[in-house]
C-alpha cells in the first residue's frame, strides 16, 4: 500500500491547526480568575537611551510578557501543566513586580547613577496589565581618582601593564561596578597566566570613595599578598601523568604503562592508544610556568580529536618541597571506537517526490593513533508520476556514492612539519570516493575520486584546506535509443557531455572563516572561498611526451582525454542577532567553472544545479535554469516529448552559478514534546547561467543586462525542531518569480496565485507546452541540518 501527501490535505491540516491555535488563544483571558492579570506590556521611563534595552531583562523572567505563540502551545497541548510544552502563563505578581523594581534600581546604580529611584506602578484593563517602571537617575557619578596599593613587584608590573593597556575602568570614565568586576576578573586571569598558579580573585579588592556634591567618585584596587608571605610564588610544569580508563570509565586490570621522556608517564587501560597521539596535543611543558591558558588548550585539543568521551581539565598537585613545582595528572575516557549516523531528507512536490539517505560508519582510532576512518555511503532518489515521464511511476533517477577517508590528527608530510594545533587540531586526510548516477533510459555515469587533503587553522577562526593532489576518472554510458534520439534532434553536446569518458587531475583550495561560530547566536561574518584547478599535471606530461590525440583532436594520457578547468566558488553569509535565539542570516554563494586548454565544456560533475533543500527551496534539484530557458522550446510532438522525458534532470545546469538567500529564524517553543521548536521564514534567489550561448539551451547565458529578469524567487516558512544533537527540518517554498517565463508571467504567485491549487488557463498552458508535465507552485523539503 502506497501512502500519498496531497496537497489539499497538507493545506486543510495546517488550516486546521491555525484555527485551534486562534480559537485557543481567544480564550485565555476567559480561563483566568476574577483576581489574575496577564502580564502583556513592560513599559520604562526615564532610563537613559543606553540602557534603554538592557533595563527590561531586569524584570523577573515570570513578570516578562509571553511570547504569543508560546503561549498557545501551553494551553493547547500542556493540560493545564501537566505537560511541560510551551510557555506558561506570566501572571500579575505584585511581589515579583517590587522585586523587579529594585532590581531595576540597583542596575542603574550599577551604572554610575548612585543616586537612581525607581518607582512601579500597574495599569490593567481586560485582565491584561501593563507594567510602568518610572527611573528618576539622578547625576551620572564618574571616576575622579584610580590608585593602587599592591606590594608585590612583580605583580604590581603586570597590574600597571595591564591597566595601561586594557582596563575598561580610568580616571574621568563612568564609575561602573560591571566594569570594576570586568577587570577584576581579567587581572584574574592575567596573574593565572604568568605562573601564580595559587593566586584567587579574593585577593583583588577595591575601595570607593565617593563625593556626592561633586558627583565624582575615588576608587583604590588593593591586591594582597598571602598571609604570612612578602610575596605571591610563581609554579612551574614539573611531571605529567596521564591515565586513560576503558570507555566504560572503569580502570581495573593491567594497563600499558610507558615512560615516555622525563615528563611524560602514560599509563593506559584501554591498551587502544599510542601515546604519542596524546602527548601531542599536551601543551604545557616541564620547567614552564605555569600557564592557564595552556591547560584549556590541552583540554580543548584533546576533546577536538573526537576520540575521547570524557576530557576533564588537567589537575595539579603542589610538590611537598619548596621548589613551587607542580605535578600534572590528565585523566581520559575514550569514545566508543565505533559508531554509525543515519541521516536523510525528503522531498515531495505534487507527483514528483524523493528522499536522500546517508549512513556513515566511524573507526575512531585506528592504528592506535587517533587517526578516523569513515566509511559514508549515500544513496538518493527520485520518483516522477507526471503523465511526462517514460517509465511513469518508475524511478526516474538515483545518485549513489560511497567514500572511504582516513584522516590523521597532524600534518603527514616527506618533510618535519611542526604540529599546528595552537588553534585546532590540524588533519592529513586519505580518501577515496565512489559515485554512480542513474537515469533511466538516457545514462549510467561513474566516477573515481583519489585525494590527499590537509587542512589547519591559523587562527581560532580561520581555517585552510588545501588537496595538492586529486585524480578523478570518470566515464558516462548513454542508453542506444537514447543516443540516437539526441543525435536525431542535434543535441550532440549532451551526447558528448554525459557519455564521454574523461581522466584528470587537480588541486584545490579552500579557505573559511568563521566556521567555529555557526552554532552561536552572535553577530559575525562567514566566508567559505574555494579554487579548484585542474588538467595542468597532465597537460605539462601530454606535451613532454607529445602523446596522441583522439578524434577530436584532444589530447591524452594512458589513452584516455583528460579535461582542464579553473572553478571557483564564494559563500558568504552575514549573522545578526536580534534578541535571543532570533537571528537574520543573509547569504550570497556566486560560483564559476571555466572549461580552458584540452577541453571546451566542463566535466559533468563540475558543473552548477540549482534546486533543492538548500538552495532554491522552491524548486527540486536540477529544476531551475539556466537563465531563462524553458524546457518548452524542446518543441512539440513524439520526439521532442521523448527528447525533454529523456534529459530531464540533466539539462538544467551552468558554469555560472548565483543564488542568495535571506531567512529570519526565531523561537517559537523552548520545550514541544521534549525539543526547542523553531521557526523562519525565508527568500532564496538565483540561478545558473551559460558560459556563452548554447543552442541546446536557448536563453540560457549569462548577461548583465538580463541578469534582473534570468533570476527566481521562492519565498517560504518552516519549522526546525532542535532536539539539541541534531535538528529536524520541515520547509514549504513557493516559488514568486520563474524566470522561465516572460514580461508578468514571471511573477507566478503574484499572477497565477489563484491556481495554487486548483487547474487554470496558465496551468493548462504550461501543460501543452510541456508534455503534459503539471507546474507546480509549492515545494515540501523535509531534512536534517539547517539548510545554511
Amino acid at each position: 500500500m502506497k501512502a500519498y501527501i496531497t496537497t489539499a490535505n497538507f493545506r486543510l491540516t495546517i488550516l486546521s491547526i491555525l484555527l485551534l491555535i486562534i480559537a485557543s488563544g481567544c480564550s485565555i483571558t476567559r480561563k483566568l480568575k476574577d483576581n489574575q492579570a496577564l502580564v502583556r506590556k513592560i513599559t520604562i521611563k526615564g532610563v537613559d537611551k543606553e540602557f534603554s534595552e538592557l533595563a527590561p531583562k531586569y524584570v523577573d523572567k515570570e513578570q516578562q510578557p509571553n511570547n504569543w505563540l508560546n503561549l498557545q502551545f501551553y494551553y493547547l497541548f500542556s493540560k493545564n501543566g501537566k505537560r511541560n510544552i510551551g510557555e506558561p502563563p506570566a501572571l500579575l505578581d505584585s511581589n515579583l513586580v517590587e522585586y523587579s523594581r529594585m532590581q531595576i534600581e540597583k542596575f542603574l546604580r550599577n551604572k554610575g547613577y548612585l543616586k537612581a529611584t525607581v518607582i512601579d506602578s500597574v495599569h490593567i484593563k481586560k485582565k491584561k496589565a501593563e507594567l510602568i517602571f518610572t527611573a528618576t537617575q539622578g547625576p551620572l557619578f564618574k571616576i575622579r581618582g584610580f590608585t593602587d596599593s599592591i606590594k608585590d613587584k612583580r605583580v604590581k608590573a603586570l597590574y600597571d601593564q595591564y591597566h595601561r593597556d586594557r582596563a575598561h575602568v580610568r580616571p574621568g570614565s563612568r564609575f561602573d561596578t560591571d566594569s570594576l568586576a570586568y577587570d577584576r576578573d581579567e587581572l584574574y586571569t592575567v596573574m593565572k597566566r604568568n605562573g601564580y598558579f595559587d593566586f584567587y580573585r579574593q585577593y583583588i579588592n577595591y575601595n570607593y570613595d565617593s563625593t556626592f556634591n561633586k558627583s565624582a567618585v575615588d576608587v583604590e584596587v588593593v591586591i594582597d599578598n598571602p598571609a604570612g608571605r612578602i610575596e605571591h610564588p610563581i609554579y612551574k610544569i614539573n611531571n605529567t601523568l596521564i591515565i586513560i580508563s576503558r570507555s566504560s570509565s572503569r580502570i581495573a586490570g593491567k594497563a600499558d604503562t610507558i615512560q615516555v621522556d622525563s615528563q611524560f608517564r602514560f599509563v593506559d587501560f584501554s591498551k587502544k592508544f599510542k601515546p604519542r597521539s596524546v602527548t601531542d596535543y599536551i601543551f604545557q611543558k616541564k620547567g614552564q610556568i605555569y600557564n592557564v591558558d595552556n591547560q584549556a588548550l590541552t583540554t580543548a585539543r584533546l576533546s577536538e580529536l573526537n576520540v575521547f568521551r570524557n576530557v576533564p581539565n588537567p589537575t595539579y598537585t603542589k610538590l611537598a618541597d619548596s621548589s613551587y613545582r607542580l605535578d600534572t595528572r590528565i585523566d581520559i575516557t575514550p569514545l566508543k571506537r565505533m559508531s554509525n549516523r543515519i541521516e536523510g531528507e525528503f522531498l515531495f512536490n505534487q507527483g514528483r517526490y524523493g528522499y536522500n539517505v546517508g549512513n556513515t560508519f566511524t573507526n575512531r582510532n585506528m592504528f592506535k593513533s587517533a587517526a578516523i576512518l569513515q566509511i559514508k555511503v549515500n544513496w538518493s532518489i527520485l520518483f516522477d508520476n507526471g503523465t511526462n515521464t517514460i517509465n511513469r511511476g518508475n524511478i526516474e533517477n538515483q545518485d549513489f556514492k560511497v567514500g572511504v577517508s582516513l584522516s590523521y590528527p597532524r600534518i603527514i608530510t616527506p618533510f618535519h612539519f611542526p604540529i599546528l594545533g595552537k588553534y585546532g587540531v590540524p588533519h592529513t586526510t586519505f580518501a577515496s570516493n565512489y559515485q554512480l548516477f542513474y537515469q533511466k533510459g538516457l545514462v549510467t555515469r561513474e566516477s573515481f575520486i583519489n585525494s590527499i587533503t590537509y587542512d589547519f587553522f591559523e587562527t581560532p577562526d580561520k581555517r585552510h584546506t588545501i588537496t595538492p593532489i586529486s585524480i578523478e576518472f570518470s566515464r558516462g554510458r548513454i542508453d542506444e535509443d537514447a543516443r540516437l534520439q539526441l543525435l536525431k534532434q542535434n543535441r550532440y553536446s549532451y551526447v558528448y557531455l554525459i557519455g564521454r569518458t574523461i581522466f584528470t587531475s587537480g588541486s584545490q583550495y579552500t579557505y573559511q572563516l568563521n566556521a567555529n561560530k555557526l552554532n552561536s547566536y552572535n553577530d559575525f561574518i562567514y566566508f567559505r572561498g574555494s579554487v579548484d584547478v585542474g588538467g595542468n599535471t597532465f597537460s605539462a606530461l601530454s606535451k613532454a611526451f607529445n602523446t596522441k590525440r583522439d578524434s577530436t583532436g584532444k589530447r591524452t594520457l594512458f589513452g584516455y582525454e583528460f579535461a582542464q578547468y579553473a572553478k571557483t566558488e564564494i559563500d558568504l553569509r552575514i549573522y545578526r542577532n536580534t534578541g535571543g535565539e532570533n537571528q537574520f542570516v543573509f547569504r550570497i554563494n556566486p560560483g564559476i567553472g571555466v572549461p580552458y586548454g584540452n577541453s571546451n565544456q566542463l566535466i559533468f560533475e563540475k558543473n552548477f544545479y540549482a534546486g533543492g533543500a538548500n538552495d532554491m527551496r522552491a524548486w527540486l534539484p536540477r529544476t531551475l535554469g539556466p537563465g531563462q530557458f524553458n524546457r518548452a522550446s524542446y518543441g512539440v510532438g513524439p520526439d521532442a516529448d521523448t527528447a525533454r522525458a529523456s534529459l530531464k534532470y540533466i539539462d538544467q545546469f551552468g558554469e555560472i552559478k548565483i543564488i542568495g538567500n535571506a531567512e529570519y529564524r526565531y523561537r517559537l517553543a523552548d520545550n514541544f514534546f521534549g525539543s526547542k521548536l523553531k521557526g523562519a521564514v525565508f527568500m532564496d534567489f538565483g540561478n545558473v547561467w551559460r558560459l556563452g550561448k548554447k543552442d541546446e539551451s536557448p536563453n540560457g547565458e549569462f548577461k548583465l543586462g538580463n541578469l534582473w529578469s534570468s533570476t527566481g524567487i521562492g519565498i517560504g516558512t518552516g519549522l526546525r525542531f532542535d532536539l539539541t544533537f541534531f535538528v529536524f527540518r520541515f520547509d514549504v517554498a513557493f516559488k514568486f518569480k520563474d524566470p522561465q517565463f516572460t514580461g508578468s508571467d514571471q511573477w507566478v504567485l503574484l499572477k497565477h496565485g489563484g491556481e495554487l491549487f486548483r487547474s487554470g488557463s496558465f496551468k493548462e498552458s504550461y501543460k501543452a507546452n510541456n508534455s503534459q508535465e503539471s507546474y507546480n507552485f509549492m515545494q515540501l523539503n523535509f531534512g536534517v541540518g539547517l539548510p545554511f
